[in-house]
């Protein structure tokens, strides 16, 4: 079909707008890493721009030399894997139910306002922290964790998932006998993939990147996730438990340069797993995202 000029004009419009809007996101991450694989010179006189001046690995190797940022590497694996679990888990027992007809489940519409209310008010920090302080879970890896159990924005996306899916499939499982376990395992889930995959990766991230959630219930700094260790080491200088032997290769190093490897590593697990999940993200969200 033949296209009007108004037509291309707005096409060029609109990639242009997105590219200026890639290019804003990308160069600053860009930046960063140039910076990360510069001499400590250049980085200290802020003459590096998009490309390394004087390539060098030395923040890189001094990085993973840290105890204290391998530490919170394998802390940030830790909550990642336990806080995707749980939260995948229970984001699906919740929101099966909800899924169904008022007739099907009664008092339907108070258990969703239940869920509801919580995006809209919070109870505030104080509070939450006097409870994780009372259930003895501060100062450990399920503070980061339980307070967030179910995420109730991923609950709305799955019930609506949910409900796209034919009653009939459910209707006829449970015509051969199947009871709301096998029909949840064996024809939701497997059908809900999609959302499901966008849904983990939504976690991941937020799990992967939330700083303040460490700073407020843990007190050891060996327990620090990734997020937090990195905001503690653009806040301050890092280099204040080094040691007299390390003093040769901290001459090849800044802060800056040290801090940008530190983001480049911490960013790397994210950027690596993002592609791989990014074809489940339109279909996951548009179509659980159709119903109110």
């Amino acid at each position: 079909m033949r296209r009007y000029k108004n037509e291309w004009i707005f096409d060029i419009f609109n990639y242009l707008i997105l590219g200026i809007l890639a290019l804003s996101c990308l160069l600053p991450f860009v930046n960063v890493l140039a910076v990360s694989l510069s001499d400590s010179s250049a980085a200290t006189a802020n003459i590096v721009g998009l490309w390394p001046v004087k390539f060098t690995w030395s923040a890189y190797t001094f990085a993973f030399q840290k105890v204290r940022f391998l530490l919170s590497m394998l802390n940030s694996l830790e909550r990642v894997l336990l806080g995707v679990s749980v939260n995948t888990v229970l984001t699906i027992l919740t929101a099966y139910p909800l899924s169904k007809a008022k007739g099907v489940l009664k008092g339907r519409t108070a258990f969703v306002w239940f869920f509801a209310v919580t995006m809209l008010i919070g109870g505030g920090i104080i509070p939450l922290f006097l409870i994780v302080t009372w259930t003895g879970l501060r100062n450990t890896i399920w503070s980061l964790i339980l307070p967030g159990a179910v995420p109730v924005y991923n609950v709305v996306i799955m019930l609506n998932f949910f409900r796209q899916l034919p009653a009939e499939l459910e209707e006829s499982a449970q015509l051969d006998g199947a009871g709301d376990w096998n029909v949840l395992l064996r024809i939701f889930v497997p059908l809900s993939m999609p959302c499901i995959a966008t849904l983990i990766v939504f976690t991941a991230v937020a799990h992967w990147n939330d700083w303040y959630s460490g700073m407020v219930y843990l007190d050891s700094i060996e327990k620090y996730p990734l997020a937090t260790y990195l905001h503690n080491v653009l806040q301050r200088p890092n280099f204040d438990d080094m040691q007299l032997s390390e003093i040769q290769r901290i001459m090849k190093i800044t802060n800056r340069t040290l801090s940008s490897a530190q983001i480049m590593i911490g960013a790397l697990p994210i950027i690596l797993v993002y592609p791989f999940f990014q074809r489940f993200f339109v279909k996951g969200v548009m179509i659980g995202s159709l119903k109110g």
